[in-house]
């Protein structure tokens, strides 16, 4: 679609001559000789780009500006003046004008003036969808009471400049934690730098985190800006904080403190400006007391502790979780949209969900593209999530044993193994759960030659 241009300016020559010049490159041209036809024309062709002169009777071509940055702020313009002065384009670009082209006008400066304005306006829409598409993909889903305290925990401290220690066990949504404080924050303009702690090597952190000089080491060709750099005036993200080697922790405390650091192979100190939010997966007094965390690194992070509820604590959600997924799904792999039959939705609100919501989206995903029909029923899921198929399984074994004893020992194995994976195979949550002794139930886990699948 072609775009469109609209021409303001009160000589009926240059307008004619524009005109000419840019329907010729395919541009639909609109032009009117006043400020006020203008600002009407505006909101009825919906232009791409104004031509706009500055010298004209009645509103003259700032006075004009002003009032269309006022209504449309993305809307660019470019000023056109046959008494052009270094002033006047300097108040005209504060103002908001893309650029200022003086008369007599240059064909190839009016041209390329008009291709760059149009690919200025083109990236600013392409950046507003991102950043709708963003709030969209950092959007806290759920209405349930552990959900509501979170959301109103956020919208408290997003406003600060308060340290935050987000914690919660893995696949909870802690980086959306981050991420939504930031984009609440002041500092959403500026960018939000993940770092993941676990993924860097110990011999690579100082560079990693403070940047490097040209030649500071084998390698080093350019000078790199480190991750506190980058996030400088925005909000740095320290996600598996607890995972962080000790001397990482001793030179990210310094900085900490401190807001200043030097680049390795420099000399030059730098002052930055970040707001520090960290994540963990770990009980962090725990690791203090096994040695393998600094105490004062924490006190450091932890000024306003928020907790991520596990799934299994806002059940409620479940549905909604649900929805939006399979909406997510439908757009990102092209298939058909699908439901869960409210037989299935209840299966999920029973599960345990060791994997918490990353673990629900994965099973949605798999069960959208695995199951033939439009409406997904709870016999499609299959165990462990649906613990009633499981259970028939294991009546079904235990009805065609010999022996009542064979019958008993069929369906007892089928139960504790059920168990077992719903609490992830802890051994002392399983056994606190279904009221036996810890004892008993690795004697039972033995005699049965249950396996943990997650110690191979």
């Amino acid at each position: 679609m072609a775009r469109t241009i609209l021409i303001v300016d009160d000589e009926e020559s240059i307008i004619q001559s524009l005109e000419g010049i840019l329907t010729d490159e395919g541009f639909e041209v609109v032009s009117v000789a006043s400020g006020s036809e203008a600002l009407e024309k505006i909101d009825e062709v919906m232009p791409d780009l104004v031509l706009l002169d500055i010298w004209m009777p009645g509103i003259d071509g700032i006075e004009t500006l002003i009032k269309i940055k006022e209504s449309h702020p993305h809307l660019q313009v470019v000023m056109m003046s046959g008494h052009g002065t270094i002033e006047t384009a300097v108040k005209a670009t504060r103002l908001g004008a893309y650029d200022f082209i003086e008369k007599p006008l240059s064909l190839e400066k009016v041209i390329l003036s008009t291709n760059n304005a149009l690919d200025y306006y083109r990236l600013e829409e392409e950046i507003s969808l991102l950043k709708e598409k963003q709030k969209d993909k950092y959007h806290i889903t759920g209405n349930s009471d552990a959900v509501r305290q979170l959301k109103e925990q956020i919208r408290i401290v997003a406003p600060t400049n308060a340290w935050v220690l987000i914690s919660g066990e893995n696949g909870t949504g802690k980086e959306l934690v981050a991420h939504t404080i930031h984009r609440l924050s002041r500092r959403s303009h500026k960018p939000l730098v993940e770092v993941n702690c676990a993924a860097i090597p110990e011999e690579l952190i100082e560079s990693e985190l403070f940047g490097h000089e040209k030649g500071a080491f084998t390698g080093a060709t350019a000078m790199k800006k480190g991750k506190f750099d980058l996030a400088h005036e925005g909000t740095l993200f320290l996600d598996e904080i607890g995972d962080m080697s000790l001397k990482a922790q001793s030179k990210t405390l310094r900085i900490l403190q401190e807001q200043k650091f030097e680049r390795v192979g420099g000399s030059r100190t730098i002052h930055v400006d970040v707001r520090v939010v960290a994540a963990t997966n770990k009980d962090l007094y725990a690791e203090i007391e096994k040695g393998t965390f600094r105490e004062d690194l924490y006190f450091r992070l932890n000024v306003i502790p928020i907790r991520v509820p596990p799934l299994r604590e806002r059940v409620e959600d479940i549905p909604e979780l649900v929805k939006e997924f399979l909406k997510e799904i439908a757009l990102d792999t092209n298939l058909d949209s699908k439901e869960f039959s409210g037989e299935a939705t209840k299966i999920f609100q029973r599960y345990h969900w060791p994997g918490n919501v990353r673990e629900l989206k994965n099973l949605v995903e798999r069960l959208v593209i695995m199951t033939p029909g439009k409406v997904i029923h709870g016999a499609d899921i299959p165990p462990p999530f649906n613990r009633e198929s499981k259970i028939e399984e294991a009546l079904a074994s235990s009805l065609m044993a010999d022996s009542y004893k064979d019958a008993r020992g069929n369906f007892e194995k089928a139960f504790l193994a059920t168990k077992l994976k719903e609490f992830n195979w802890n051994i002392s949550q399983t056994a606190e759960a279904i009221g036996i002794e810890r004892s008993n139930l690795h004697k039972k886990i033995k005699a049965y030659g249950l396996e943990n699948p997650l110690s191979e």
